[in-house]
């Protein structure tokens, strides 16, 4: 069922069924999506690596600027579409439906017949890591240009940080999203099981 939110629905739904055919093999330390796990941090870390070296490399700002941005750009629809479904079993995406309300769609990866999941922990690791870290970069790039004055690489800086951190928002809300029904089964539960004790023989006494 959707969880209310302040301003948006949040709905988990289940990864495409061709996930539940994925092979159960090696033990959770190997890295099962090799090229994935490559492209996950190529992208990222090579935008990075332009606006590092690009005036070093050419003189023209505009070569780099684009190069950048498309690399930005890679790098966020792979992470978004595909790395993130074969190494950590998420997925996310916004959409705005008919009545212009916004919509949090999460799909996480079934759990196996043994009860759990197919996820590498070699994967996970670099995964995360990769999501968090580069964010952080683009974020001291971007107070790094403000007060160097480069205004003409705020542009971007800022679409780094924007493009990547879009990415790092939405897997944070798919990653904790699906506990907010245990949650608040739980605060229920809590609530239901603390008014049985306080009815019971020594607490309130039904007339």
């Amino acid at each position: 069922l959707p969880l209310q939110g302040s301003s948006d629905d949040i709905e988990d739904v289940s990864l495409f069924d061709a996930d539940d055919d994925l092979p159960r093999r090696s033990q959770k330390s190997k890295i099962r999506h090799p090229v994935a796990s490559f492209f996950h941090l190529f992208f990222r870390v090579s935008a990075i690596a332009v606006y590092l070296l690009c005036e070093l490399l050419t003189s023209s700002f505009i070569a780099c600027m684009v190069t950048i941005i498309l690399l930005l750009s890679c790098d966020f629809w792979a992470v978004k579409n595909v790395t993130g479904r074969l190494m950590v079993g998420l997925r996310w995406w916004n959409q705005v439906d008919d009545d212009g309300r916004s919509h949090w769609v999460f799909e996480a990866r079934k759990v196996s017949a043994q009860g759990s999941r197919t996820s590498s922990e070699a994967e996970s690791r670099i995964f995360w890591l990769g999501l968090i870290t580069c964010p952080m970069i683009w974020v001291i790039f971007a107070f790094s240009a403000l007060f160097s004055f480069k205004v003409k690489w705020l542009a971007v800086v800022v679409m780094g940080v924007v493009l990547q951190g879009a990415n790092l928002y939405g897997y944070i809300r798919c990653k904790v999203g699906s506990r907010k029904n245990l949650t608040s089964m739980a605060t229920s539960y809590l609530g239901k099981q603390f008014l049985r004790q306080v009815r019971l023989p020594g607490g309130w006494k039904s007339s």
